[in-house]
This record gives structure tokens, sequence and C-alpha cells, in this order.
């Protein structure tokens, strides 16, 4: 086992017949990483929860071929739902659907609801489409990490968390970035229950009707806890005033309160991943400039994170990207990995 070439037949071949035997297998996806079994089998799909350290109420998303390979999984799509898989399959939109009973429970979490996903990227569709000539009609897939910590957008971020003996898929590294959009589209108007790269104008337009608030009623779904995708050095939000009337050679605010709550005020380095102006010379930071472009930085958002983390920062000061419709995900992504 170990890191496959995703775009090998025989490393393909060789990780569908793993998901048709029970096994787990790592691939890419557009968004992250995928730590994947079939999601039919229950036994199989608690192999995730068990290597993840994963609350088995905590729904799973079950990545599926086409529509047609879906419907295994719900027999009641409602419009809203087609018109999501008409506006954005295969693509990086998660959409909740009641449940067909007796199929996929442990993916669910329990619950009558279950989330679908069609993934764009090459390599995850070789997989399916092979794994669904092997009689698997979906792989349930959460990100490819230890519980709650940093989304994988390489294969080497997956290696580092689980080793060589994980079957990885390599398809280099995940265009997006951060997870995907997810809608719930079981009731009369769409909910939208965890943001992602695709915007709610975008959304809004291919739906014809307005995205609400999750309330008391909507499912759990995946990677909306309050604390999530967080690396092991606490994080700091910053606004960009702040960094803008810092003083050029004095201290940020907060990553002073940083250190002070961390180190009683003495100096230790800190990461510092900021969009908006050119590197100060502030002592003890590690820099780390980041893209203005709201994708842009979605791409590389993790993968800095995990890259601060790794150079044994005390904290990571994250720059607040602006309160616009095209941030949200990359604003709720940081939200939850600030959330102590």
């Amino acid at each position: 086992m170990g890191v496959l070439s995703g775009s090998d037949p025989v490393a393909l071949a060789q990780a569908a017949r793993r998901l048709a035997d029970g096994g787990l297998v790592a691939f890419p996806t557009e968004t992250v990483y995928g730590l994947g079994a079939r999601a039919d089998d229950d036994a199989a799909v608690a192999g995730i929860y068990a290597a993840k350290g994963r609350p088995a109420d905590h729904p799973l998303i079950v990545h599926v071929a086409d529509w047609s390979a879906a419907q295994a999984y719900t027999d009641a799509p409602s419009p809203l739902a087609q018109r999501l898989v008409q506006a954005f399959w295969p693509g990086p939109v998660t959409l909740i659907a009641p449940r067909r009973p007796g199929i996929g429970t442990a993916a669910a979490g329990g619950q009558d609801s279950i989330g679908l996903r069609c993934p764009a990227h090459p390599v995850a569709q070789a997989l399916l489409r092979a794994a669904l000539d092997l009689g698997v009609t979906g792989v349930a897939a959460p990100s490819a990490n230890r519980f709650g910590r940093v989304s994988p957008t390489c294969a080497a971020h997956v290696a580092g968390e689980f080793g060589p003996q994980l079957l990885i898929l390599d398809g280099g590294d995940c265009p997006v970035g951060i997870e995907s959009t997810i809608i719930d589209t079981r009731g009369t108007h769409p909910v939208l229950l965890r943001p992602g790269l695709l915007d709610r104008p975008t959304l809004e337009a291919a739906l014809g009707d307005a995205l609400s608030a999750p309330d008391r009623h909507a499912p759990r779904a995946s990677g909306t806890l309050e604390s999530h995708y967080a690396p092991t050095a606490p994080v700091w939000l910053a606004s960009p005033q702040a960094l803008r009337t810092a003083a050029p050679a004095g201290a940020l605010s907060v990553a002073e309160a940083a250190d002070r709550a961390l180190t009683s005020g003495s100096p230790t380095r800190q990461g510092l991943a900021v969009y908006s102006r050119a590197r100060p010379a502030w002592p003890h930071r590690l820099w780390r400039p980041m893209p203005e472009d709201a994708a842009a930085l979605a791409h590389e958002l993790f993968a800095v994170l995990r890259t601060l983390d790794e150079a044994a920062v005390a904290a990571i000061v994250v720059e607040q990207p602006p309160a616009q419709p095209d941030w949200e995900g990359v604003n709720d992504r940081l939200r939850r990995a600030a959330t102590r």
C-alpha cells in the first residue's frame, strides 16, 4: 500500500477492489482528500470512524459517480435536489436528501437523511466508476485527517496523518482546497448547512430560492461542529485594520495577547497568514503571504495552516477576510479553526 499514482489504471483497479472488499482508500477530490469506504457496508464505514477518531453520530458524505448511482441511497429527491444536480454536479456541492431505509445507516450517522455528492476530480471519478463496476454504489468519505484537524489537500498530508498502511491515490493538489457546500434539500426551501467555494448568489440563482439558515430541526452535517479544521497551534483572527495600524517595528496586538496567554509574555515564534500588506519587521513572526482573491486563498488555506503548524509556532495569526459572499466558505473554516 502507500501512495500510488491516481493516473495508473493498475492502482485504480487495486483501490476499487479494496473498497469492494470493505477496506479504506484515500483519494483526491476537487475540494480535499477523502478517506473512503463503501457506503452500503456499515462495518466498512465503521473503519473510517475508527481511523479518524470521529464520533459515530457525526455523518459522512457519500460520493457517487453520477445521479443514477445516488438513487441507491435516496428514493425521494426534491425539485431542489434536482436543480442542484443539474447546475453543479459533478462539483463541490453536497445535497441532503431523505435516506432509503436499510442502506447507509452508519454513513448517515444514524439519521434518516443522507449527504450525497458527485465529485468532479478525474481521479475520484475514475475510482467511483471502477468501484461501481464491482458493485460499490457509493463511497462514504470525510476528509482524510484525524477528526477535527486541518483537512488534507495533497497526498503527502494524508500520508503524514495515517502512514504507509493506508492506500492513497495521488491526484496532485486539490484545486478548490476547502470542503463542499452542504445544502438540505428536503424541505420547501433550501437550507445552507455549510458554505463552500460557491457563493450564495450563484447557489440561489440555480435553486430559484433564497438559502435559509439552519434551525433546531436541521440534520447533523459533516464539518459543522463549532471547533473544527484546527491545527495544533491555536488560531487567532486579526482584522485588516489591526494589521494596517500596527507599528512597523512593533508587536501585533492580537499576537501579543496570544503570547501572554501561552507564554506569560516571553517572546515566542508565531505564524502570520496575511493577504493585505507587505511583510513588516515584526520580530518572532513566521510570515506567510496569502492571495487577495477568495478562491485562490481557499486553495492555499489548509496547506498554509499545516505548514505553520509543522514549524512548531506557538500560535497562528490569520488576517480576517472580508465579510462578503465569495468569502463565506473561507470565513466559516477560519471561525471554526479559531474556536477553542
